[in-house]
């Protein structure tokens, strides 16, 4: 029997959204989480919304299709978007935050919230009769993704994925490195490290002859595009990282007043700004071998290591054939899924897919109709894109203007066709916070 509660299984970013917008109508939550007691290799502390990866939530510019999404969730009230905003530190025209500030606003929000109950502890098997939202993430527990092939019918897709690492700011060598942001976008928010020609050469050399992990248990290599290895991509050609992360385009280095041949370039990653990652380095190199190519950048050679980029399997289903544009399963209707279990990619489009299925699951407990947002927004486009069964080869897919639908008059600026879908998008998302705001 239904006993007056949702169920939420994990409280990573769009589990701890969709929690939120459930408790937001006045209905219970009953949010499980296996941290502290039980932990994937990837996860580091005990608090919730953990940003494994980068901490970045990527462009905050409505020009792009991850700042729109952003903009949209705030005018929403999204609790991960609150929370990112009250933590940010400076990246440019990027929206970062100070990682462990930002998971512990978000944990307190979640435990002091009335209707919110927190169960500290694994799930292996669902519920017949509660309506749940699986938000387990890409690092879902061997169990529960037992459990839920076992309900769908078919066996879990997955990619891999690889995190950055993160480096001590006094270790950096100031006098060889300069700050900057490219294009003179924020105030000087990165630091980079300039490379010239024959210095690029060796680290290139030692890059693509180093030793990677082994990868364990796992069947294939598969590597989802947007987190690629720094090492894999260095394989694919001589100047692919130049033209990458490593791009030197828009940065002038102070001590010679020219463009570097490459950059490496290192964001904050902390409020106190006493820790950097490096953008673009996620990797699966072993660690030794980290801390001795990576001490070949300029600036670098004395470089401490706070955290050494790691590789891990993201799991997620097959979304198209499996799942409504509420994020609701078609052939189990008091289930539902959130995160980059779906399919979404990225930190902002995890939390987003846990909007619209908090928002949904909640308005099915209360017999209402669903709110189906259009593909002319970037929450809707992200929807429709993982519940439209006529795509093929489905692989995971970050927010861009490409999935949205498109203007109906052509317009060749890209800048200017850009602002104009995202005013078009924003009018839309208005009026459905009025709708829900007023109900």
């Amino acid at each position: 029997m239904n006993d007056g509660t949702i169920n939420v299984i994990g409280a990573g970013l769009a589990g701890c959204e969709a929690a939120w917008q459930i408790a937001r109508q006045g209905i219970r939550v009953r949010l499980y989480e296996m941290k502290p007691n039980k932990k994937t290799p990837a996860h580091h502390c005990d608090s919730f919304a953990e940003l494994v990866c980068s901490n970045s939530l990527r462009s905050d510019r409505l020009e792009n299709a991850a700042g729109l999404l952003k903009e949209e969730m705030r005018l929403l009230g999204s609790l991960i978007i609150g929370c990112a905003d009250k933590t940010r530190v400076p990246a440019g025209g990027a929206l970062a935050v100070d990682r462990h500030g930002f998971s512990k606003m978000v944990t307190e929000a979640i435990i002091q919230h009335p209707l919110i109950e927190v169960i500290n502890e694994e799930v292996t098997s669902l519920s017949h009769d509660n309506i749940t939202i699986i938000a387990t993430g890409p690092l879902t527990s061997d169990a529960l993704a037992k459990a839920i092939s076992e309900m769908l019918g078919l066996d879990s897709l997955y990619f891999f994925d690889a995190a950055a690492p993160i480096i001590r700011a006094e270790s950096i060598n100031y006098d060889i490195v300069f700050r900057a942001s490219r294009y003179g976008r924020g105030d000087d928010d990165y630091i980079n490290c300039p490379m010239i020609r024959e210095e690029y050469l060796a680290f290139y050399e030692a890059l693509v002859n180093a030793e990677t992990a082994e990868l364990k248990d796992f069947e294939d290599s598969r590597i989802f595009e947007g987190c690629m290895p720094i090492e894999s991509m260095a394989k694919r050609g001589l100047d692919t990282m130049r033209f990458g992360p490593l791009k030197p385009v828009g940065l002038i280095d102070p001590r010679t007043g020219q463009e570097p041949w490459a950059v490496v370039q290192l964001r904050q990653d902390n409020a106190a700004g006493s820790l950097y990652n490096m953008v673009g380095f996620q990797t699966r190199l072993k660690w030794g071998e980290q801390k001795r190519v990576f001490r070949m950048i300029p600036g670098l050679e004395n470089a401490e290591f706070e955290r050494f980029g790691v590789m891990h399997r993201n799991t997620f289903i097959n979304s198209p054939k499996l799942l409504d544009a509420a994020y609701r399963l078609r052939a189990r209707k008091n289930i539902f899924f959130a995160g980059q279990i779906t399919g979404v990619e990225g930190y902002v489009e995890s939390a987003s897919s846990g909007l619209v299925a908090g928002i949904n699951a909640a308005r099915q407990f209360l017999g209402m109709d669903d709110i189906i947002f259009p593909a002319r927004t970037a929450i809707g486009a992200l929807a429709r894109y993982v519940s439209n069964p006529a795509g093929a080869n489905f692989q995971p897919m970050n927010a861009n203007f490409g999935i949205m639908e498109p203007l109906e008059t052509r317009i060749r600026n890209k800048k200017e066709k850009y602002g104009k879908m995202a005013e078009r998008a924003l009018g839309v998302i208005r009026e459905t916070a009025r709708l829900l705001n007023s109900e």
